[in-house]
């Protein structure tokens, strides 16, 4: 394949159906988005044989079991797939909505409108169901998009995609407002990220490695996150209950999602309170603990920390834990270790809470919950289709309002400026 002929054609396509879509009512775009799940209800055996031959060639290639998980579908989740769609497609539109509209003294209205982005390159690793996901964002929120799944999902992705074009023909909306990169060639990568003639922005959903090379090389703007270093702080003023409660949650619930917790502070005052149950129940779930000295002193199954430690997304049942004098060094640490995704402080005094909400520089802050809640669906957005730590445009889950933006409209009768 001519890889730089085949990328001209693709992002050439997206391109037009991009003007297309942004312009289509939403009658016709959550028509769509409910003949896609059905057809993916419909097609739920060839979407196993698909992911069953993917699987197969995964396993050949020594894939790690991870990887192996995040690639397998199931009837369950090709249940839910369908029913994430029609979520998608059951949320209000965002697209025309008009806001801060103002009179001016000229006698002019001033506002704003939120419009489509345009077309989205969305380039992620083993998850197929990112297939169907991407998609329905996409087109809820009249944007084109341009799908460069793993070549591990490939056969799983090619199926997903004929639905989701299956359902746009359907509603009267060109197909090619959703393509998929039917080639595993990593220089499609390559092009994709630097076609900024047709492609608005890059949404990269994978691993350290490929956003960080994405990063060095996109010349596209980019809506990502690099890793989830999160942390929980146990305040001088914490409930014990709750501080058990939100660290097993927070820690054990799921090891390898961004927004588990990957470090915990414990306030020093009370350190030899909080800290021995809450690491009797991490240890019996089986999770390392690699702590400072003062942790080592009450805890004396915990490793010995380094400082790299204290900035590694483990991903794993490893956690790293630290006493701390107070708030002021928790936010210091949180600021200078973390990775400005999603921290969480247990405390019942209001003023510390009001403290870490505001000085804490992270997409999400919460009190008294746990890191996992940070999630576009727990948000109420239906769904997402990333996390971002920028702090331009989108900041934190990106759902339907985060694939769009704002321009600036003006209702005048015949003004002109004096």
């Amino acid at each position: 394949m001519d890889i730089e002929s085949y990328m001209q054609t693709v992002g050439r396509q997206a391109r037009a159906a991009s003007r297309a879509i942004a312009r289509a009512d939403s009658n016709a775009k959550d028509q769509a988005l409910r003949a896609i799940a059905a057809a993916i209800r419909r097609e739920a055996p060839a979407l196993l044989a698909a992911n069953r031959e993917d699987l197969a060639a995964a396993r050949a290639a020594g894939l790690e079991p991870a990887m192996l998980d995040r690639l397998t579908l199931s009837e369950k989740g090709i249940a839910a797939m369908a029913e994430g769609v029609e979520q998608v497609a059951a949320l209000a539109d965002p697209v025309g909505e008009i806001s801060d509209l103002k009179f001016r003294p000229s006698g002019i209205q001033v506002g704003k409108m939120r419009v489509p982005l345009g077309v989205i390159g969305i380039i992620y690793e083993a998850r197929p169901n990112v297939t169907a996901d991407a998609a329905a964002l996409c087109l809820k929120s009249g944007n084109a998009a341009i799908l460069r799944g793993g070549s591990e999902a490939i056969r799983s992705n090619r199926a997903i995609a004929a639905l989701v074009q299956e359902g746009l023909a359907s509603a009267g909306l060109p197909a090619d407002a959703v393509q998929v990169i039917d080639t595993t060639d990593r220089a499609a990568v390559g092009r994709l990220i630097t076609m900024r003639e047709y492609v608005d922005v890059i949404v990269p959903r994978g691993g350290k490695g490929l956003i960080a090379r994405l990063l060095a090389e996109s010349r596209v703007p980019m809506i990502q996150h690099l890793d989830g270093n999160c942390h929980v702080y146990l305040d001088d003023d914490a409930d014990a209950e709750k501080a058990l409660r939100i660290v097993e949650n927070a820690k054990t619930q799921r090891y390898g999602t961004c927004n588990t917790t990957e470090s915990l502070l414990v306030a020093r005052s009370r350190a030899a309170e909080l800290l021995p149950p809450v690491a009797a129940m991490l240890l019996a779930k089986g999770v390392e603990i690699r702590g400072c000295a003062e942790t080592q002193a009450l805890v004396k199954e915990a490793k010995a920390a380094s400082d790299e430690d204290f900035r590694t997304e483990f991903l794993a049942p490893i956690i790293a834990v630290k006493v701390v004098a107070g708030l002021d060094e928790a936010i210091a640490h949180i600021n200078d270790y973390g990775s400005h995704h999603t921290d969480a402080i247990v405390s019942e005094n209001y003023g510390a809470t009001m403290r870490f909400l505001r000085e804490v520089d992270s997409a999400s802050v919460m009190i008294n919950a746990s890191t996992r809640f940070a999630d576009g669906f727990e948000y109420g957005l239906g769904a997402e289709i990333g996390i971002s730590t920028d702090k331009i445009h989108a900041r934190g889950p990106v759902g339907l309002e985060g694939l769009t933006s704002q321009k600036w409209i003006v209702l005048g009768n015949g003004q002109v400026r004096a």
